[in-house]
């Protein structure tokens, strides 16, 4: 199988590129291996395609299947993130007018526990495509890139990553332009954050040499295609001269809010459609809904170049309009509904137990454990948002996605040794740009409100791109525009959409999703920039609703530990915990163990506190028994005669006791009826306390017999 060695700049690091007939039916393949980690990736694409529009019908699929060993990972979410980093990596270079289904499948054949598999997948993909016969303008590469006492390291190892507080995951094309960006920061500062980007965009021309090589030698010819959506220039200048003034009055009506922009574009694209009807018998419908779409896009640009005016009325570098709304709801810990023009998301906090966190929580799962730390982030995308019907129900991929990018923003301003878990949901009521950046500001203030004493508020906000080209030279951007806070068309018609959060001084996450066949590392800085200075207007606008965490709020949380006998502890636990299970059910108050005799309670507030209390004092109401004294001596009744002896109690409240037939008498005695014992005969027994594992009482009437106290003649007359 050919191979090509690659030696990163370090020259510690190789990685083996290769490429055969191993797959011999898929239209490409492509191994990376790194130490003894080693990633297949495939691409297979048809001659149909299943859209009828301008959306490149690519599916990809990384699955974490590790053949030699016995426990397979089922981390769905890490499957689902490296999954879309393939995809945002490969697809900007596909031709525009290939619009036939691709399927991109990838996962490791071994793993080694040292260098983790999925930028290797982004490479052995880009790979795959590059040598097979489906026609895409790469090859990209990508690496990962961390930051350890300041400095940059490539490709770190798992146990490197742990001491990194910084993670990016980067790809770009062969003239150090980026393709793809994506990572996290434990609080770095924006320069820190440039050094990163630059020196792993170095890196990656190292990787695409290997590529290329491999590609040169024993790639494919590129198939022919025809265009499954013909946009010609005749029909293209026909919908262009009944549209574009239409078009222009509609993007530069400010008073337009999403929905009404939407309707006056569709009802202006329907109305072309019916009167092109009309004239042509054999209309293409997808042709002319094609073509229309790329006449609208070509006028929103072509207005924001002329005016550096936006189609809401917004200058270049402006912010929507923000509301912050905090701690509406008092039943909760911390809320927070944060609304950025059209976008608006209800954060609120939970504050759980330690106890009952899981020590690999979601968000430090996603980051090899950089920090032990407990908190999540669920992020809800219901249908509703964008005014449209699906299905509710586990989180998908965009959800996963931008959850993620969300909880990375927040994670590392939540303290380390906060005693409670924080857990945030975050509900998006409407969308029109950047949910998952209002999360970040949504969960700050709720976090504020709920009295966590977070280091410093994080914000974010998305930057988009549009560019011109030179038209004597396509690949050279000749103008570009950088938009600060993107609106959701703004993101659908232009070429970038780059996340960033952070606090005021520093980055926590970011993540760049670019449309282009790669866009130069000097926008990328400036970009950055814009983040940064938006970022601390967001910031002052937060501070303005609420600047410290809240102090003195009735409904926080409350523990308590309680005391329970292990005589006591089978009824208070109940039959696998269902009386545990019952009074979380109830109460919302969990309950764990802390030693032998002694349990946790955690409760959302006091009334749950009190609530959960009262039903375990009704769990052992008839456990309130006197106290006995060691070595007295008592009367009891039987209530069960048994083959090895008697069941017995002392007081009314009791659970009966057990008194094996040894200890009824001094005499061996096989049966207790032997004795002349029955149901409700009471004797005399002596108190022995209990037994330290099991909690049962330890009783006997032998020992009261070989004192010289003498057996019992009458037991229906004890008292």
């Amino acid at each position: 199988m050919p191979e090509a060695e690659v030696t990163l700049s370090n020259g510690k690091k190789l990685m083996t590129l290769a490429t055969g007939k191993i797959v011999e039916f898929a239209d490409g393949s492509g191994f990376v291996k790194m130490g003894n980690t080693r990633v297949l990736s495939t691409c297979v694409s048809k001659s149909h395609t299943s859209t009828s529009s301008g959306f490149l019908p690519l599916t990809v699929d990384y699955q974490q299947e590790l053949r030699h060993i016995v426990k397979r990972p089922t981390n769905r979410y890490q499957e689902t993130l490296t999954s879309r980093y393939i995809d945002r990596s490969v697809r900007p270079l596909f031709p525009s007018d290939y619009l036939y289904d691709i399927q991109l499948s990838s996962h490791p054949i071994a793993k080694d526990g040292i260098n983790d598999p999925d930028v290797l997948a982004i490479n052995a993909a880009s790979l795959a495509l590059a040598t097979s016969d489906i026609p895409w303008n790469g090859p990209v590469a990508a690496v990962r890139v961390g930051l350890i006492d300041n400095e940059v390291v490539i490709m770190p190892t798992r146990h490197e990553r742990e001491k990194s507080n910084l993670e990016l995951i980067v790809t770009a094309v062969n003239n150090n332009n980026l393709v793809m960006l994506d990572g996290y920061a434990d609080k770095v500062l924006i320069q820190d954050v440039k050094k990163a980007i630059k020196q792993g965009v170095k890196e990656c021309q190292l990787i695409i040499q290997g590529i290329k090589k491999l590609s040169k030698d024993y790639g494919k010819i590129k198939r022919e295609y025809e265009p499954v959506i013909k946009v010609t220039d005749e029909l293209k200048d026909t919908i262009k001269s009944i549209a574009e003034i239409k078009l222009r009055d509609i993007f530069s009506d400010y008073k337009h809010d999403k929905m009404s922009r939407d309707k006056s574009l569709n009802n202006l694209r329907n109305n072309i459609l019916e009167t092109m009807k009309k004239s042509v018998s054999d209309l293409d419908l997808s042709a002319v809904v094609e073509t229309f779409n790329v006449i609208s896009k070509e006028i929103f640009r072509s207005l924001i170049f002329e005016n550096d005016i936006r189609c809401d009325g917004r200058k270049l570098t402006d912010l929507r309009d923000i509301k912050c709304i905090v701690g509406e709801d008092e039943s909760l810990h911390g809320s927070a509904l944060f609304q950025r023009g059209q976008t608006r998301v209800h954060c609120t906090v939970t504050l759980d137990s330690l106890e009952t966190a899981a020590k690999m929580d979601r968000i430090s799962m996603l980051k090899s454990g950089i920090k032990d730390k407990n908190f999540y982030l669920d992020y809800v995308f219901p249908p509703y948002a964008t005014n449209e019907i699906g299905k509710f129900g586990p989180p998908g991929r965009r959800e996963i996605g931008h959850g993620a990018l969300g909880g990375r923003g927040l994670y590392p301003i939540v303290p380390d040794d906060y005693p409670f878990t924080v857990g945030i949901n975050s509900e998006v009521l409407s969308s029109n740009g950047s949910s998952s950046m209002a999360t970040v500001c949504g969960g700050s203030l709720a976090m504020l409100d709920a009295g966590v004493p977070i280091s410093s508020p994080a914000s974010g906000v998305a930057i988009g791109v549009v560019t011109k080209y030179n038209n004597s030279s396509p690949d050279k951007i000749e103008d570009y525009r950088i938009l600060t806070d993107l609106l959701g068309i703004e993101d659908y018609l232009g070429d970038m959409d780059f996340k960033i959060a952070g606090t005021d001084k520093a980055i926590t996450s970011l993540q760049a999703d670019i449309k282009i066949p790669g866009m130069p590392l000097s926008i990328i800085m400036e970009s950055l920039n814009r983040a940064h200075t938006a970022n601390n207007k967001i910031i002052n606008i937060m501070n303005a609703a609420l600047s410290k965490p809240r102090v003195g709020k009735p409904n926080m949380p409350v523990s308590e530990i309680i005391e329970v006998p292990i005589h006591q502890r089978g009824k208070f636990l109940g039959s696998g915990g269902r009386n545990i299970n019952r009074i979380y059910e109830i109460t919302g108050v969990t309950i764990t163990n802390q030693d032998e005799n002694c349990f946790s309670l955690f409760a959302p507030n006091e009334t749950a506190m009190k609530e959960a209390k009262d039903i375990i004092d009704e769990l052992l109401v008839e456990d309130k028994v006197p106290e006995f004294e060691f070595g007295g001596i008592y009367t009891a009744k039987i209530v069960e005669m048994r083959d090895n002896g008697v069941m017995l109690t002392l007081h009314p409240n009791m659970r009966p006791a057990f008194v094996h037939v040894s200890q009824l008498d001094t005499r061996s005695v096989v049966h207790p009826s032997a004795l002349g014992f029955d149901v409700d005969h009471e004797l005399k027994v002596k108190y022995f306390g209990r037994d330290p594992t099991s909690g049962f009482m330890r009783l006997s009437r032998k020992a009261i017999i070989a004192t010289g106290a003498g057996p019992e003649k009458n037991f229906h007359d004890q008292k």
